[in-house]
């Protein structure tokens, strides 16, 4: 759909944890892996793990607190909707947007930990928020996204040598959305999409079997196979360009002449067939995958504010946000056009 021009993305920030790991820490463990030469795996140059006992509350408070620094100590005064998403909650009952808030110092009217959207849950989260700042009257809120899940399930005896653990990495990104249309970047439109029939197609796997809540030797990893990853790379070629070209036409503005397009980072594979799909070259689409690997939800924010905080994107220009989610069970785009930092 397309949002009133009131829906603001106000700022956004990125936290990366300070262990930056290199190829070599996996690939000096790799074992005989029948996946090891798929181009779902070409593994990134570095990553960054979470500290031993840093949560997914811990790296969003990180970024968070950027965001603070910047516009002032009370900038996160007049949140009233926290949203958090965890790639790999600690708690498998409840989420850490309760924590968040309560180490912020924050009063929100309305809290909700969004488990769904995976790579594509920044864009799923800004249009959740806006839906809840329209219900609820106003005010600010405050979206958070984790991704812990590199240092806890892929360094795991079992798990270390295989070829999908290099491509993970951990990080943290923080972003505030308005419905005052002033201070910030416009949304000019935002769609998601759910195709539930592929959610099953995602699933975790271990070696005896066992579900993840049972005791066992076998460690938990991603249940990749050739055929899935089949699947997985048709699905997403297809996926990620179509949200975004959905949401340029209906803005009135051509994919090729999109001025950035930041799209989640799974792969080089699926980095270069989304921007030649959309006609873009390299420079206009921007990835972080050779220094982060895959975060996830946290690409598209730690992407966006890399290339925000570099210079690259400017004042006026239109932002194409795209991705999907899983092995392609939820896909969504939002162009927005970036108007500073205020």
């Amino acid at each position: 759909m397309t949002h009133s021009p009131t829906l603001t993305l106000a700022d956004v920030a990125g936290y990366l944890p300070d262990n930056r790991v290199p190829a070599a820490f996996f690939s000096e463990y790799a074992e005989s892996d029948a996946l090891a030469d798929n181009v779902m795996f070409s593994a990134p140059a570095y990553r960054h793990h979470a500290a031993e006992g840093e949560t997914s509350a811990d790296m969003m408070i990180s970024a968070a607190r950027i965001l603070t620094e910047r516009h002032g100590g009370d900038y996160l005064d007049d949140v009233t909707v926290v949203l958090t998403h965890s790639q790999l909650p600690e708690v498998p009952v409840r989420g850490c947007g309760g924590e968040l808030a309560d180490r912020l110092g924050l009063r929100p009217r309305t809290v909700l930990d969004v488990h769904n959207g995976g790579c594509a849950a920044f864009i799923h989260m800004i249009d959740l928020a806006a839906a809840l700042l329209s219900a609820t009257g106003g005010g600010k809120a405050l979206v958070g996204l984790a991704q812990n899940s590199a240092s806890q399930i892929f360094t795991q005896d079992q798990v270390r040598g295989k070829a999908q653990a290099a491509i993970p990495g951990d990080g943290a990104a923080a972003a505030t959305v308005t419905l005052d249309g002033e201070n910030g970047s416009p949304v000019l439109g935002l769609i998601t999409h759910s195709y539930g029939e592929y959610s099953a197609d995602m699933t975790s796997v271990a070696e005896p079997d066992r579900r993840y809540w049972e005791a066992g030797p076998g460690q938990i990893h991603i249940g990749f196979t050739e055929a899935k990853i089949t699947k997985v790379l048709a699905r997403g070629n297809r996926m990620v360009p179509a949200a975004a070209i959905e949401v340029a036409d209906s803005i009135g503005i051509a994919p090729a002449a999109l001025d950035w397009f930041i799209t989640n980072q799974p792969n080089r594979i699926f980095l270069r067939n989304w921007r030649e799909a959309l006609e873009l070259p390299p420079e206009r689409h921007p990835d972080t995958f050779d220094e982060c690997g895959n975060l996830f939800g946290v690409g598209i924010p730690m992407t966006l504010d890399a290339a925000v905080t570099d210079g690259r994107i400017q004042s006026g220009d239109v932002v194409m946000m795209s991705a999907f989610a899983h092995a392609g069970d939820f896909a969504g785009a939002a162009a927005l056009r970036w108007s500073g930092r205020r």
